[in-house]
């Protein structure tokens, strides 16, 4: 890790880069596969995931007998853990449920608000080195909440032609409607045009490494909705003397071990918590089995010193992390302050994995400074709105002199005219 002390502010935005390619870098691989998708259908699938997944499929459909063959694998220890996670994920998604606004904005006119479920989603989980089948938990279960009727669920086969038992296990104890053995861009596309056997759905969700995130945003262009440009996971800490050292290296290297261009930083007004991150990095980083991984995404990370909490809550509202943690004596002013930020874990004893996995919060989460203007996935993610009003002939009588006039300033003479007709015949 890299030490930086008090950074010039003129430095940040080079200081905070992230360590991905941009967009333009790889759109035309991006491209050129969606335009194979959309011509050749499940052929380009399934030539793709030869080639990226080195599996040649007979079918991309996970079966019921896989599933259920992939249930027994799953140990009851942790059937137990996920179901623990799936309740509490329950009970915050449900407190996120809202009643319809009702309102008579004028006498004779009223307006209310309605929510309607997204009816065709698809998500993506990845199923590399770490099977986040908890991902298929924070997906599904505010989608089954909402009401959404379809719900395909893309990863990646090994191999061997297989996806991990625990993804299918989630899968199966949540709800999902479809599950498809494709990963990558190719089955982000698939979800985009639709296939033979790859419904096209209308919102597609789930994180992914820059390749899936790209294809996302490329997806948009085909008129297909997504949750957020979620790629490589990040995390910001603020500490202070307060702060356990041991502690906050081991929150480090848990987002450092999910992919070589994961990205952690520790903020810090004490050089002497700098030093002891430091050491305990060091130390504990050498028994993690995905030691190699963690450490070409520490060397990318970085440990900046700074001169007041002032500068540190300005410096993370720049960077706008996907997770931070706050450790400080003054956790309010942080608290109270941050406005761009993904998630937040407060105190000691907070871990960011809690939010990973257990403790009721949605884990998708935006990436590369996208909290500047992007939600986590929530309830409303998976829902539309939808505004209603009735007008009575008073209503209409009410308003119906300004809505004449605005239509006749803007030149639109039809418009006016839909109102004068009405008023002439009440």
């Amino acid at each position: 890790m890299k030490i930086i002390e008090n950074p010039k502010i003129e430095d940040w935005s080079e200081l905070l880069k992230r360590p991905t390619q941009l967009v333009k870098d790889i759109e035309s691989t991006v491209m050129q596969i969606f335009s194979e998708v959309d011509r050749k259908g499940d052929e380009a699938i399934y030539k793709y995931t030869a080639l990226f997944d080195n599996v040649e499929l007979k079918s991309m459909v996970v079966s019921d007998e896989e599933i259920k063959n992939a249930v027994k694998k799953v140990p009851l220890k942790l059937q137990k853990a996920i179901k623990i996670a799936k309740s509490n994920i329950e009970k915050f998604h449900l407190a996120q449920q809202t009643k319809t606004v009702k309102v008579n904005t004028s006498k004779g006119v009223l307006c209310w608000q309605e929510k309607r479920a997204i009816q065709k989603i698809g998500l993506y989980i990845p199923n590399g080195t770490a099977p986040l089948f908890s991902t298929v938990l924070m997906l599904v279960i505010p989608a089954q909440i909402a009401g959404c009727k379809e719900i395909i669920l893309c990863s990646p086969p090994d191999s061997s032609g297989n996806i991990s038992p625990e993804i299918l296990f989630s899968s199966q104890l949540c709800g999902v409607t479809k599950i498809i053995k494709a990963g990558g861009i190719q089955a982000i596309a698939g979800l985009t045009f639709g296939t033979e056997t790859i419904p096209k759905v209308y919102k597609i969700f789930g994180p992914g490494n820059q390749y899936v995130t790209v294809a996302k945003q490329l997806a948009t262009k085909f008129g297909v909705s997504i949750d957020m440009p979620a790629g490589p996971s990040e995390l910001l800490v603020i500490a202070d003397d307060t702060a356990n050292a041991a502690y906050i290296a081991s929150d480090l290297l848990s987002q450092a071990e999910h992919g070589i261009d994961s990205q952690v930083i520790l903020v810090s007004t004490s050089k002497a918590m700098i030093d002891l991150v430091y050491a305990q990095v060091n130390k504990q980083i050498t028994a993690l089995p995905r030691f190699d991984i963690a450490k070409k995404a520490i060397d990318n990370s970085k440990l900046i010193l700074v001169e007041t909490e002032e500068i540190a809550l300005n410096l993370i509202n720049e960077y706008a992390p996907e997770h931070f943690i706050i450790c400080t004596k003054n956790e309010d002013y942080f608290i109270d302050g941050i406005i761009n930020a993904g998630s937040v874990f407060i105190g000691n004893y907070t871990p960011e994995s809690a939010g990973d996995y257990a403790s009721g919060t949605n884990h998708t989460l935006p990436t590369n400074g996208f909290s500047k203007s992007y939600s986590g996935v929530n309830l409303d993610s998976f829902l539309k709105s939808i505004t209603f009003q009735s007008i009575t002939k008073e209503g209409l009588q009410n308003i119906g002199e300004t809505i004449e006039l605005m239509a006749e300033a803007e030149g639109l003479q039809a418009h006016k005219n839909a109102v004068s007709i009405r008023l002439k015949d009440i």
